[in-house]
């Protein structure tokens, strides 16, 4: 038997909503993950871009465990001296929310051109609602 490896004018992409609200982070973000780069469906090719575009609504309401709320802790560097700023995981629910779930799905991501082609197919919204409604997303449950 030979293996199936897919065209690139064979790959249809669909389009999914998913509610965050009540999950937990991680378990959200390994989900959407898998979606983005296609690991759901049987037509899986590593090397291609077979994955769907994800709507994640509700990142305001995103559960974590733990104390996590007061001891995750998100660093960036301004590239100027002295410019390393830490947030942590209530400030940034409070300032971008969608941030949350776009810094986890991005660590489970392939690093590399072909990671980032999947990652630009995720959209992230803090509230219920959102303007890819002319796609016609399906509501992914997990």
């Amino acid at each position: 038997m030979k293996s199936y490896i897919a065209k690139a004018g064979d790959i249809q992409h669909n389009w999914y909503v998913i509610d965050a609200e009540g999950k937990t982070l991680g378990k959200l973000a390994a989900e959407t993950a898998m979606i983005l780069r296609g690991k759901k469906k049987p037509t899986y090719t590593p090397h291609m871009d077979c994955g769907d575009y994800v709507v994640v609504i509700n990142a305001e309401k995103i559960c974590v465990t733990g104390k996590k709320e007061s001891d995750k802790i998100y660093k960036r560097h301004t590239g100027y001296p002295g410019g390393l700023r830490e947030m942590t995981l209530a400030e940034m629910r409070a300032k971008k929310p969608e941030e949350i779930i776009r810094h986890a799905v991005k660590g489970m991501m392939p690093k590399g051109k072909l990671g980032r082609a999947m990652f630009k197919k995720l959209k992230v919204y803090a509230g219920p609602e959102h303007p890819h409604a002319a796609q016609k997303p399906e509501v992914w449950n997990f």
